[in-house]
Formats: C-alpha cells, sequence, structure tokens
C-alpha cells in the first residue's frame, strides 16, 4: 500500500492562573482570547472551562517544525496572558482550586455536555494533549488504532503531569484518568476490522440522537472525525515543552514501525483490553516508577528496560523521520522524572522548608508557571 505521509500536529490545552493568588480563574477576560485568536488565527480556542485555553498546531511535516509551532503557541498564549495579570500553566490538573467555583464556557456545545453529563462533567478539570498523525487510509487507520493500543501506557506513564487533586498529593501519577474515566465513551478502543465496521458502530449512536458525530467518542486513540489522523489522546500534557516533543515523536515513529511492519507482510500483536488496561492502570497510578507488564514473558518489567527497547526497536524509524535525539529524550524524561515528580518534589521541598501546606502548593504552581515556558525561545 502506499507510504502514509505521517504528518503530525500537537493540541495542548492550558490552564489560565491569577498570578497573585495561583487559582484558576473563574472567568476569562474577554479581550484575551479576542488577542490571541488575532495573533494566532484559526490556532486557538476555548475549552470548556474559562479557565482553559487550547491550542493546535498547523499540519507539521516534521517533528522539528511542530516543536517551533507548539514553542511559538506557548509564547504568545503566556504573553497575552501575562498583559491580563494571569499566567499559563501546562499541567492535567490544579494544584488545589476547586471545580464548583469554575464556570463553564457559554457555547452550544458546552451547554449540550453541561446538560448531558451533569456533575460527571463539572469535574472536569483535566488537561490533555492529543497528537495527530496523518493516515490517509481509513481502512488502515482503523487497523493502525488496533496495534498502536499497546503503547498507550507507555505514552501516559512518560507524560504524567496530575498527582495533586483539590490540594492533595493522590498518590496517583496522572489523577487526570481518574476523572476522564468517568466520562462515556473513553478509555481504550473497541476492536474493528474495517472502516467501515467502525464507522456503522458509530452510526447507531448517531441515528439513536445520542451523539452527533465521532467527535464525541473520547477514546485514548480514534480516528479523527475532522482530519485524516490517528489522533492519540491518552497523554496528560506535558509541562516541559521537550516531554511533549519527545512523546509526539515517540507516536510518530511507532506509526512508522507498524507500516514497516505491514509491507513485510508482519502486524503487531493485539492483546486483550483486559491485559492492555492493568498496564493503563499501573501508568495511570505509577507512571514511570513501578514499570509494565510483559504480557508474553509474564512479568513486570522496569520502566528504563521498556524504553532501550522502544528506542532500538524505533531507531530505523527515527533516523527515517530525523527525529533520533527527541525520541532519545524519554532517557532525559526518566533520569529527571515528568512533572508530576518534579511537582510532588516542589511541594515537599518547601514544607521541608518549613512552608505551610497551603505555601507548599503555591509553590508547585510557582514551579509549573516556569516550566512551561522553559525552551519556548
Amino acid at each position: 500500500m502506499k507510504e502514509p505521509k505521517l504528518t503530525i500536529g500537537i493540541e495542548e490545552e492550558y490552564m489560565l492562573v491569577d498570578r497573585v493568588t495561583r487559582t484558576l480563574i473563574r472567568e476569562a477576560p474577554e479581550t484575551m482570547l479576542e488577542e490571541c485568536e488575532s495573533l494566532l488565527q484559526g490556532q486557538v480556542s476555548p475549552e470548556f472551562l474559562q479557565c482553559q485555553i487550547e491550542v493546535g498546531t498547523h499540519v507539521c511535516q516534521t517533528i522539528q517544525e511542530a516543536r517551533a509551532e507548539l514553542a511559538h503557541l506557548r509564547k504568545t498564549v503566556s504573553t497575552v496572558a501575562t498583559r491580563h495579570g494571569l499566567a499559563l500553566i501546562a499541567a492535567s490538573t490544579h494544584p488545589f482550586s476547586k471545580p464548583s467555583l469554575l464556570e463553564h464556557t457559554p457555547k452550544d456545545r458546552y451547554d449540550q455536555l453541561a446538560n448531558d453529563l451533569q456533575e460527571v462533567v463539572r469535574q472536569l478539570v483535566i488537561s490533555g494533549m492529543h497528537i495527530h498523525v496523518g493516515i490517509n487510509d481509513d481502512d488502515f487507520r482503523v487497523d493502525l488504532m488496533g496495534q498502536a493500543s499497546y503503547i498507550l501506557p507507555h505514552i501516559l506513564a512518560l507524560s504524567t503531569s496530575s498527582p495533586f487533586w483539590r490540594g492533595r498529593n493522590t498518590g496517583l501519577k496522572s489523577y487526570r484518568i481518574s476523572i476522564w474515566d468517568s466520562m462515556p465513551r473513553t478509555g481504550l478502543p473497541e476492536s474493528f476490522d474495517s472502516y467501515g465496521e467502525y464507522k456503522r458502530h458509530i452510526d447507531v449512536l448517531v441515528q439513536a440522537g445520542v451523539i452527533e458525530d465521532a467527535t464525541k467518542v473520547w477514546w485514548d486513540i480514534r480516528p479523527s472525525d475532522r482530519y485524516p489522523t490517528l489522533e492519540m489522546r491518552i497523554s496528560d500534557v506535558c509541562t516541559r515543552l521537550d516531554d511533549a516533543i519527545c512523546i509526539a515523536a515517540f507516536y510518530q515513529c511507532w506509526m512508522r514501525m507498524l507500516y514497516r511492519l505491514r509491507t513485510n507482510n508482519q502486524r503487531w500483536r493485539r492483546y486483550t483490553p483486559f491485559l492492555l488496561n492493568e498496564n493503563r492502570w499501573r501508568a495511570h497510578r505509577y507512571g514511570i516508577d513501578e514499570g509494565l507488564l510483559d504480557f508474553g514473558k509474564g512479568k513486570i518489567v522496569p520502566f528504563s528496560e521498556l524504553i532501550e527497547e522502544v528506542i532500538e526497536l524505533l531507531r530505523e524509524d527515527a533516523e527515517y523521520l530525523n527525529c533520533v535525539p527527541e525520541v532519545e529524550h524519554m532517557r532525559t524524561i526518566l533520569m529527571e522524572g515528568t512533572s508530576a515528580h518534579r511537582q510532588v518534589k516542589a511541594y515537599e521541598e518547601a514544607l521541608a522548608a518549613g512552608e505551610e501546606h497551603e505555601s507548599a502548593l503555591h509553590a508547585v504552581v510557582d514551579m509549573l508557571i516556569e516550566e512551561t515556558m522553559l525552551g519556548v525561545d
């Protein structure tokens, strides 16, 4: 079959905090979004909650192009936010703000969500990162969706940035997943033999009036309903730009590796949700700390060993896509920890220095504000 384009696109959701109180803002200044839209034509939009804002790169041909775009988006939104007394944080939960104090964006789509999902959606003070990889062939996209589910726990573990919820250390590296899984049509995708079969299932819900279209199916990975891409959605939003780009490169290279297998009449083995969900839980709970199950060996393998295996497996594809350093950045994440590790460390160091609980949480927000802008210049 014709080689897929493997273009790359990245969407990130940020949280807006008051620079003085460090809390999430209740309502977004109208002039702020207007200014962002005038500077980033079509690349910025409101999210469900007014304390959130979403950006998206254009279709990028290389990972380096995607990095430059994402850096520009972060810097531009941050600059505008600063002019309004606000700051940007790239994290999947806020360390202490309470959902009950926030307002959703007045928009038909969000009004309907609020009505349909009630208290569930009111807890949705979470942000994520979505990676699109260009796969033009519909049937191949659906086939890849099933094969790629294997590495979703790996991606989640590398991206974790949500250890706190309502002022408490949850003990989970990605508490965002706990909130997200309360939504309908989330989690690992179903398995389909063709794009036609996938569409027939979607059409059942559309015809029944349950959903308007496939954009209301929020699996960890899905065929995009708007673009000819396979969209990865499991990851937390990465606080550091370089970590986000590493994960995008990892996902892009995995798609290319699966295509390479296809050209040799091979494929990645599909595993049952029963097994995959065990690794998804381990990534959700432990991040990179406790390893994942090797289904063939029937044992837990340390994450450092898994990453070395992945880097070697994808080396040919990383060389082909010219993103070897970006993929090898996984070693840096293992060495320095994810955002979740650094948030907990900032909190514990503040307590050890004599700060009260509330001040220690403020220190976490300050760390997030600083790290969100690392590498954007």
